[in-house]
């Protein structure tokens, strides 16, 4: 098994197109002398996230440089990481002194710094420790790479782009198009759950998931979703909904206290970051879900389908056609969004 992958993943690299087996970024890379130097930075890149995020961009040829930043353990991540043989030039930097460092240049900053959730906590009981946490590492960003795109995976989501946005703008650097929550993993969940219980095959569905990044501001459009089925009735659709909602809880429960979502969360920043460096590098119809400022809604921030360009966000698309559960779930979860978003901007303007 073990050889296989190797020889597969070596097949990848010599023939310069395709992905990592099983699709791993799910879609097909290209090298190519005439593609970009884009340098990527994560931050939080010792934790549990941080780690297979990192080997995950690694294997992303449209990486040029890798920064990898925490405030403790990095340079062993990064030896580690660098051994891999890929293209992409791997730094680790450690200590806020050097944060800078690890900024300076970056295309694009992904953040899953932050401590994770445990039994019985709510994103909400993050909140106090990683908003701190954000509000620092945005301060940097405004300093050192203004204009790169800043891809938050620290939870709560929904508080922390607010308050990214407001350090942003005190600093005089907020770009809406360049500021985006990370919210790949509810859509992951959504297209894993359906297809199975679709029986289609899961490579081929698309499912949107709007809203929010927590509980019930989490929307996955099942009407929407392709290929379409007549084989689930409302019932399906409603347990598939709260399966996609509590997705977080159910890894936190059956880690038993010894983490949360890492693996698949560093997949799906990995499949969001590599779609932000495609539309970056002027590949036509990048279409991804994400948590941004909007008018779709009344709210200031809200997660849909965005078309991703050279300067970030090129388009927010609209919700198009709900069915009466999907505009019931839209009405619901506005409220306790809109406490988050609210929670985050103040927060920000108080410390």
């Amino acid at each position: 098994m073990r050889t296989s992958l190797l020889r597969s993943m070596e097949s990848v690299r010599r023939s310069g197109s395709g992905s990592v087996p099983g699709q791993l970024l799910r879609r097909s890379f290209v090298f190519s002398a005439s593609t970009p130097q884009r340098k990527v930075a994560i931050l939080g890149a010792a934790g549990g996230i941080g780690q297979p995020l990192s080997l995950l961009m690694k294997l992303n040829p449209l990486v040029t440089h890798l920064s990898l930043y925490d405030i403790a353990g990095t340079p062993g991540v990064a030896a580690d990481v660098s051994h891999i043989n890929t293209p992409a030039e791997v730094k680790g930097f450690a200590t806020e002194e050097q944060l800078g460092q690890a900024l300076e240049g970056a295309d694009i900053v992904i953040i899953p710094a932050g401590v994770p959730r445990k039994p019985g906590m709510t994103r909400d009981d993050l909140f106090n420790i990683n908003a701190g946490i954000v509000k620092s590492l945005c301060t940097a960003i405004a300093k050192y790479c203004p204009h790169a795109i800043v891809n938050m995976i620290s939870n709560p989501v929904n508080s922390t782009v607010p308050i990214a946005s407001e350090v942003f703008k005190k600093a005089g650097t907020y770009d809406e198009k360049k500021l985006f929550g990370v919210t790949t993993l509810d859509v992951v969940r959504a297209k894993t759950f359906y297809a199975a219980k679709a029986k289609v095959p899961v490579a081929e569905v698309n499912v949107p998931v709007v809203g929010g990044h927590a509980g019930i501001t989490i929307l996955p459009l099942f009407s929407q979703a392709t290929p379409a089925t007549n084989a689930l009735g409302d019932e399906d659709i409603k347990a598939l909904t709260k399966r996609t909602q509590d997705g977080g809880t159910e890894v936190v429960e059956a880690k038993a206290g010894k983490g949360s979502a890492t693996l698949s969360m560093a997949y799906a920043g990995a499949v969001f970051a590599d779609a932000c460096l495609k539309g970056l590098n002027g590949v036509p119809d990048i279409v991804e879900c994400s948590f941004v400022q909007s008018t779709v809604t009344e709210l200031p921030f809200f997660a849909s389908k965005v078309r991703l360009g050279k300067n970030g966000v090129e388009e927010v698309l609209g919700l198009g056609s709900l069915s009466e559960f999907e505009k019931a779930g839209l009405e619901s979860l506005k409220p306790e969004l809109k406490s988050s978003i609210e929670k985050g901007i103040k927060f920000a303007q108080e410390n």
